[in-house]
C-alpha cells in the first residue's frame, strides 16, 4: 500500500497565522475564545491579525472565508516545493458553510458566490491550479474526511500529491442554528466535564499538504497518514449514537488496518464538543474501542467548534503533539461528566508515541477516526 506523509501544515486562527505559533500558544494553555458582542463567547479571528497578509497578496476582492483558505494554503505551500500549478497535485477544500455570511450582508439574491463549488474554483484559480477542485462538505467530519479522501486519491496512483484545506465562519446563520438546538454555551466550552453546557463556536482554516515522495521531506522525522475509517449512525439528523457503536466501529477499523492496539496510541484527540449528547456517545466508543485507559484530550476550548475546519486544525495540533510527546489538556476539563471514564487529560502531560489518532462526529450521523504516525525518514 503507498505510504502517504505530511509536506507542509498550516493554521490560521485567533491564536497565530502559522501552525507552530498555535501549537506553541496552545501548549501554553492559550485559548482563543473571548465573549463577543451579544453576550456569548466565541473563537473569533480579528480582522488586524489579516490586515498585513492579505494586504501584501492583494486579496482586496476576497471574502474571508476565501482569504482565510488563500492565506493557509499559501504558508502551508511555503514550505514544501510541492505546487499547485503541478497535474500530479491535486487540491481539496473542506468546509461546511463556505461564504454563508455575504447572506447577511444582503447577497442572498445571487447564490452563485455561495455556493462551495464555485468558492473552491475561485481559491484554485488564485493558485494557478493546474486541476478543478473537489469539495468536502459532510457536517463537522469533513475535514479529517478531507485528509483521508487525499490519501485516497494519492493512492489511486492518479496524483503524487494533494492540497487539503479547510476553513468556516463564525456567522449569524451558523450561530442562531445552534441555538435553535439550545446547544450554545454561556461560558467557554468544558468538555467531558460534570459541567459542561454546550459549544463554544469558533472559526479558522488550516491545510495539510500531502505526498507520497519522501525525497521531499525535510528533518529526521516525518508524520505518516496512518489508515482511516468513516461511518453512520443511522439514528438521527441531529442527535447522536446512544451506544456509540458506530464511532467505535470506524475507531476499530482504523486501528487495525495501521496494524496498531490501543496500547500503541498515544492519546485520542476527540470531537469534544461539550455537548451532552457527543461526550457521553464519544465515551462509550472509546470504552468499545478499548481506548479507555488512553489519555483523551479535546480542543474545543482553545479553538471552539470551527465546524468544516475543525478535524483539520485539531489534526495538526495533535501531530505537533506527537512530535514533542506531549498530551495537550483539554481547557475547561475539571471533573468527570460521562457515565463510561475516560483519562480526559487536565495537564500537560509529557509521554513517549509513535501514534495517536484523531476522531470526528457531526450532524446526520457521521462518524470519521484517522491513525497518525511518527516515522523516521
Amino acid at each position: 500500500m503507498t505510504e502517504v506523509f505530511v509536506a507542509a501544515e498550516n493554521i490560521v486562527s485567533p491564536l497565530g497565522l502559522t501552525a507552530r505559533e498555535n501549537f506553541g500558544r496552545v501548549k501554553a494553555g492559550e485559548s482563543g475564545i473571548s465573549r463577543q458582542p451579544g453576550g456569548f463567547f466565541a473563537s473569533v479571528i480579528p480582522d488586524g491579525l489579516l490586515l498585513t497578509p492579505v494586504k501584501e497578496n492583494n486579496l482586496s476582492g476576497y471574502t474571508k472565508f476565501e482569504r482565510l483558505l488563500i492565506l493557509s494554503v499559501q504558508e502551508a505551500l511555503s514550505h514544501t516545493s510541492i505546487s499547485l500549478r503541478d497535474k500530479r497535485t491535486a487540491f481539496i477544500v473542506s468546509t461546511t458553510k463556505g461564504n454563508i455570511a455575504l447572506l447577511e450582508q444582503g447577497m442572498g439574491a445571487d447564490v452563485a458566490p455561495m455556493q462551495l463549488y464555485n468558492t473552491a474554483v475561485k481559491t484554485a484559480e488564485f493558485f494557478s491550479a493546474a486541476n478543478r477542485p473537489v469539495v468536502i462538505s459532510n457536517a463537522c467530519i469533513s475535514g479529517l474526511l478531507a485528509i483521508l479522501i487525499g490519501q485516497r486519491m494519492i493512492r489511486s496512483g492518479a496524483y503524487d500529491h494533494a492540497v487539503v484545506c479547510g476553513a468556516d465562519m463564525l456567522t449569524k446563520f451558523v450561530l442562531s442554528g445552534f441555538q435553535s438546538f439550545q446547544a450554545v454555551s454561556d461560558e467557554p466550552c468544558r468538555p467531558f466535564d460534570a459541567d459542561r453546557k454546550g459549544i463554544t463556536l469558533g472559526e479558522g482554516a488550516a491545510t495539510v499538504v500531502l505526498t507520497k515522495n519522501k525525497t521531499l521531506l525535510t528533518g529526521k522525522e516525518t508524520i505518516r497518514l496512518g489508515e482511516g475509517a468513516s461511518s453512520n449512525d443511522a439514528n438521527h439528523i441531529s442527535g447522536p449514537s446512544r451506544t456509540g457503536a458506530e464511532l467505535a466501529g470506524a475507531v476499530t477499523k482504523a486501528m487495525r488496518l495501521s496494524g496498531v492496539q490501543p496500547s500503541d496510541i498515544g492519546f485520542v484527540s476527540a470531537h469534544g464538543t461539550a455537548t451532552l449528547y457527543n461526550d457521553e456517545m464519544e465515551a462509550k466508543a472509546f470504552h468499545l474501542s478499548g481506548l479507555q485507559h488512553v489519555p483523551v484530550n479535546s480542543l474545543k476550548g482553545y479553538y471552539g467548534h470551527t465546524l468544516g475546519a475543525a478535524g483539520l486544525i485539531e489534526a495538526i495540533i495533535g501531530m505537533y503533539g506527537m512530535r514533542e510527546e506531549v498530551v495537550i489538556p483539554t481547557a475547561g476539563f475539571a471533573s468527570s461528566g460521562i457515565s463510561h471514564p475516560l483519562m480526559v487529560s487536565s495537564q500537560l502531560e509529557p509521554r513517549p508515541m509513535a501514534h495517536y489518532i484523531k476522531t470526528t462526529s457531526g450532524f446526520g450521523g457521521c462518524n470519521a477516526a484517522m491513525v497518525f504516525s511518527k516515522v523516521k525518514l
